[in-house]
C-alpha cells in the first residue's frame, strides 16, 4: 500500500517518476502526486484520480525538473482528497521549502501536530505525513542529510520517507523504519523507491535499506548511515525486475489474466523438482526439520487461508502439530513460546507490516527457526528467514490474489511431503504418488479453466444478491473462507464461509430463497455429511450452488444448481476447488460493474499496521 519514487538527475525526471508511479499502482491507492525542484522553486501537481490523469496534468502544466519526488496514496489519516494527497509542503505556502512523501503510519502525530501549531505552522491536511513535512523544516539546517537524521528520532511507528528542498536542488533523503524502501544506483544519477520494480527499465543496481537507515542521494553520491548515525555499506544487487509479467494483454482485467496464469505458474514453481528433500527449502533445512515439534504458521487475509490449508496436510501427512495464527493479532496476545517450532510466515510481496512484525515477535520470544513462503526473493521477509521457498506466480496486480495463493498451497503441500519425509512417515510409494499429483496439477487447473460459461451462467444470478454463503468441511473449510473473501473484496457482495456441520448452530437462521450457499463438495469422506448439511439448506428454501467431484453422486434440482468438477484430486483438491470460486467472484464482479482489479478501500501491499 502506497508507493514512493524520488530521483536526482542531470536530466528531466518527471518521466522516471509517472512511469514508476504507475509500476506500483499494484498496490493499491485512492490519490497520487508529484513535486518537483523547478528554478528554485517547489512545484506539485497532484490528483484523486488514477496515474493517468496526474500524467494529463503534468503535461498540460509542463511541469519538469532535475530532483523530486512522487507518490501514490491509500488513505489512512484523512479522507482520499487533494488536500490529503502527496507530496506535503513545508511551509504550506507559495514558498515552501520542504516536499515530502511518506508510507505508514505515524503513532504520535498528534502530539506532534500541537507542538508544530504551537509553533505557528499552519496544516491543511488531516494526514500524519504533513506533520514529518513541518517537523523537518523546523529542525532544518542547511544540510538536510543532518536534519532527516534528528527529525526521525522524534517519530514512532512505521515509515518510509522521502524528501528534498528548495535550498539544495540537486540532493534527496530518504529513511525508513518498519516499510521498506530501496535506492537505485545510476550513472551520475541515483533513485529510491518502495520496490525495484518502480525502476525497472531505469536502474536494476539496487541497494536494499535495512531498518532505521537514512541514505543521502546527490547526483554521483549514496550516502547511507544506520540507525546509530554510523556509515553503514549496504550490498548493491543486480536486479532484474521485469515489467512484461504486467502486461494486460488480451484480458479485461488483471485479475482474469492471473487466474488463466494459474496452469503456468504452477508449474514453474514446482520446475525441477524431481523428489522431496529438505533442501528445496534452502541449506540447514534438514537439520532445522529434524530439530522442530510443532509448526507455528504466521499470515494475514488470503495468506492465512493458505496456512489453514496446511495445517490440515501437515497434521494428517506429516503427524506434526499445527497451530494458525492472523498475524496481526498474534503478536498482541500472550501466548506459549516454544523453541523446538518451526515458524512459517506466508507473504505474497513479503513485505506485509502484520506478517513481520509477528515474525520479529516470534524470534523475540526465542523461537529461531524460521522459513517464509513468499512470491518475492528479494523481500524483508526473505531475508528475516533462515529457510524460504520462492514461489514463481510473478507480478500480481489484481488486488484479489488469486495465482500467489494457489502457487503457495503448491509450496506448502511440498513442505508438508519434506515434513512427513524427514519423520520418516513417507513412503518411496507415496511419494511418487503425490509428486505424479503435482506434476498434473497444472492440467487439472486448465480443466477447471473451462468451465468457465458455466460459471458465467451462476455469475449473473449472484449479481442480483446481496449476500451468500459459503460452505466447505474439513480441508475445503479454508477453501469456502477464501471464496467468500474473494466474492466480497471485488464484487462487494457480503459473503460469509461456514464448515458445513456449523449451519445449524446459528447461520441457518440466515437462509432464505434469496440466500445463494456454494457448496464445495469434494468426493471424499465427508460426502455423506455434507449432503445432509445441504438438505437443511433446502428444507428452509435456500438455493444450493454445488462445485461437486464427478463421482460425488450429487444431481442438479429443484433449488440444487451443480457444476461437475472434472475429477477428484484427493489432498490437492483444495487447488482446483478454489479456481472455481475464483471466476465465480470475478464474473459476479463483471456483472456488477465493479473496478476489479482495484476493490475500493483495499491496497494489494499491506505495508502499515
Amino acid at each position: 500500500m502506497c508507493g514512493i519514487v524520488g530521483a536526482v538527475a542531470q536530466r528531466n525526471i518527471t518521466p522516471i517518476l509517472l512511469e514508476g508511479l504507475k509500476r506500483l499502482e499494484y498496490r493499491g491507492y485512492d490519490s497520487c502526486g508529484v513535486a518537483l525542484h523547478v528554478n528554485g522553486q517547489l512545484q506539485r501537481s497532484r490528483s484523486t484520480s488514477r496515474v493517468a490523469d496526474l500524467e494529463k496534468q503534468v503535461a498540460e502544466t509542463g511541469l519538469s525538473g532535475f530532483t523530486g519526488i512522487a507518490h501514490t496514496r491509500w488513505a489512512t489519516h484523512g479522507a482520499p482528497a487533494s488536500h490529503n494527497a502527496h507530496p506535503h509542503f513545508s511551509p504550506s505556502s507559495d514558498n515552501a521549502r520542504i516536499a515530502l512523501v511518506h508510507n505508514g503510519i505515524i503513532e504520535n502525530h498528534d502530539e506532534l501536530r500541537a507542538e508544530l501549531t504551537a509553533l505557528g505552522y499552519v496544516f491543511q491536511s488531516q494526514t500524519d505525513t504533513e506533520v514529518i513535512a513541518h517537523l523537518v523544516d523546523h529542525m532544518y539546517n542547511g544540510d538536510l542529510f543532518e536534519t532527516v537524521q534528528q527529525a526521525v528520532k522524534r517519530l514512532h511507528g512505521a515509515y518510509a520517507i522521502a524528501v528534498f528542498s528548495r535550498e539544495e536542488p540537486h540532493r534527496v533523503v530518504a529513511a525508513r523504519q518498519g516499510s521498506p524502501l530501496i535506492v537505485g544506483i545510476g550513472e551520475g544519477e541515483n533513485f529510491v523507491a518502495s520496490d525495484a520494480m518502480a525502476l525497472a527499465g531505469t536502474s536494476n543496481q539496487i541497494i536494499y535499506l535495512e531498518e532505521g537507515d537514512v541514505v543521502d542521494l546527490q547526483l554521483g553520491k549514496v550516502w547511507i548511515v544506520d540507525v546509530n548515525g554510523k556509515s553503514a555499506e549496504r550490498e548493491v544487487k543486480t536486479v532484474h525486475a521485469h515489467t512484461g509479467a504486467a502486461e494486460l494483454g488480451p484480458y479485461r482485467h488483471y485479475m482474469q489474466k492471473e487466474i488463466f496464469e494459474q496452469p503456468r505458474v504452477i508449474g514453474d514453481t514446482l520446475e525441477g523438482i524431481t523428489g522431496i528433500m529438505p533442501e528445496l527449502f534452502g541449506d540447514g533445512a534438514y537439520k532445522v526439520f529434524k530439530e522442530i515439534d510443532r509448526v507455528l504458521i504466521l499470515a494475514c487475509g488470503t495468506s492465512y487461508y493458505a496456512g489453514s490449508t496446511a495445517k490440515y496436510w501437515i497434521e494428517s501427512i506429516a503427524k506434526v502439530p499445527v497451530n494458525v495464527e492472523i498475524a496481526s493479532e498474534y503478536r498482541y496476545r500472550d501466548s506459549v513460546p516454544d523453541p523446538r517450532t518451526l515458524v512459517v510466515t506466508i507473504s505474497q510481496s513479503g513485505e506485509t507490516a502484520d506478517t513481520l512484525a509477528a515474525l520479529k515477535h516470534a524470534r523475540s520470544l526465542g523461537m529461531e527457526h524460521t522459513l517464509t513462503i513468499c512470491n518475492v526473493a528479494t523481500s524483508a521477509m526473505v531475508r528475516e528467514c533462515k529457510l524460504a521457498y520462492i514461489t514463481r506466480a510473478g507480478v500480481e496486480v489484481g488486488v484479489a490474489s488469486t495465482k500467489a495463493f494457489t502457487t503457495q498451497l503448491a509450496a506448502l503441500f511440498l513442505l508438508t511431503l519434506t515434513l512427513a519425509q524427514v519423520n520418516g512417515r513417507l513412503t518411496d510409494e507415496e511419494e511418487s504418488a503425490h509428486l505424479k499429483a503435482m506434476r498434473h496439477l497444472p492440467s487439472a487447473i486448465t480443466s477447471v479453466l473451462a468451465l468457465e460459461p458455466q460459471i458465467i451462467a451462476w455469475a449473473e444470478e449472484f449479481a442480483r444478491k446481496e449476500n451468500a454463503l459459503f460452505l466447505g468441511r474439513g480441508l475445503h473449510y479454508p477453501i469456502a473462507l477464501e471464496g467468500a473473501l474473494k466474492l466480497k473484496e471485488i464484487s462487494y457482495i457480503h459473503a460469509e464461509a461456514y464448515p458445513a456441520g456449523e449451519l445449524k448452530h446459528g447461520p441457518l437462521a440466515l437462509v432464505t430463497e434469496e440466500m445463494p450457499v456454494v457448496t464445495i463438495a469434494p468426493n471424499d469422506t465427508l460426502i455423506e455429511k455434507l449432503k445432509s448439511n445441504m438438505q437443511e439448506v433446502r428444507a428452509r428454501g435456500g438455493q444450493l450452488f454445488v462445485f461437486a467431484d464427478v463421482d460425488s453422486r450429487i444431481t442438479s434440482g429443484d433449488g440444487v444448481h451443480v457444476i461437475r468438477m472434472p475429477e477428484h484430486y484427493g489432498q490437492l483438491s483444495p487447488i482446483l476447488h478454489v479456481v472455481s470460486l475464483q471466476l465465480l467472484a470475478y464474473h459476479s464482479a463483471l456483472a456488477r460493474g465493479t473496478d476489479v482489479d482495484k476493490p475500493r478501500n483495499l491496497a494489494k501491499s499491506v505495508t502499515v499496521e
